[in-house]
């Protein structure tokens, strides 16, 4: 089974930097700005936790993925903020985005910008209608694709620095991303045109990582209950059987409501 982080939406203020701690004399200098850089970025020190010494705070990280809570850069955390990972905080179980942005209809549209060369335009094309399904089958939503003009919703492949100020960083770490719904970016879904795409079981899976930033696209924010497709890590599972967690599926019907027999 593959094991990635899974990228995320931005729409997210600035993380703030934490009081630097003392180091442990078992930590070298390399260590200890890694973890230092890992914890401000995805877990962000807000008011009630500017207090938090580092300890505490790799004890949190810890909780999240559900490692053994020991405050420590041990192996087992060590090798946990190495994995390729998208750049927004992780929550717990489904998490909306802060003022709770969410699209005020249930008809949206999307475009296809451009394409990857991994993969056909025609499976490119189904990849994003089934991914975009997920949501819709649960909810009220429908999705329009759209040749030309404005959409709610823009797809796109693209590499390093590509105009919207978060650069991907080549192959085999951010995935990819997506903007809280909103004007202007939001609703956007990027992907990291240096990873290799696919629609089976080897390189990245399209399918799996576009079902995961539209639900961004829609309002949601990381998981951190396993087997939930918001959860930040990215699992293979087969496309053909793949069902929406109980998680994902309270918050979305949270933000748009319950799908009716006759939608």
């Amino acid at each position: 089974m593959q094991y990635l982080l899974l990228c995320a939406a931005i729409l997210l203020p600035q993380s703030l930097a934490f009081p630097a701690p003392v180091k442990p004399e078992s930590w070298s200098d390399i260590d200890l700005e890694s973890i230092k850089a890992y914890l401000d970025k995805f877990f962000p020190v807000f008011s009630k936790t500017q207090n938090l010494s580092l300890e505490e705070r790799i004890k949190e990280m810890q909780r999240f993925f559900h490692l053994t809570v020991t405050g420590k850069l041990n192996a087992e955390t060590e090798a946990t903020i190495k994995l390729p990972r998208c750049g927004m905080p992780d929550i717990a179980e489904y998490q909306l985005f802060p003022g709770t942005p969410r699209w005020r209809k249930t008809h949206l549209t999307y475009k296809i910008v451009n394409y990857t060369p991994d993969l056909p335009r025609k499976k490119v094309d189904d990849a994003i209608k089934r991914a975009l399904m997920v949501w819709s089958d649960v909810t009220p939503l429908h999705f329009q694709k759209v040749y030309s003009g404005h959409a709610d919703i823009e797809i796109r492949f693209a590499r390093r620095e590509h105009g919207d100020g978060y650069p991907f960083d080549g192959r085999g770490n951010t995935l990819a991303h997506a903007f809280a719904p909103g004007e202007g970016l939001g609703g956007d879904a990027h992907f990291d045109d240096d990873e290799r795409w696919s629609e089976f079981n080897h390189e990245v899976n399209l399918f799996l990582v576009a079902a995961h930033e539209f639900g961004h696209s829609l309002g949601l924010a990381h998981s951190n209950v396993r087997g939930a497709l918001m959860h930040p890590v990215y699992s293979y599972v087969n496309p053909a059987s793949f069902r929406l967690s109980a998680d994902d599926r309270r918050g979305i019907q949270k933000l748009y409501g319950k799908r009716s027999s006759n939608s």
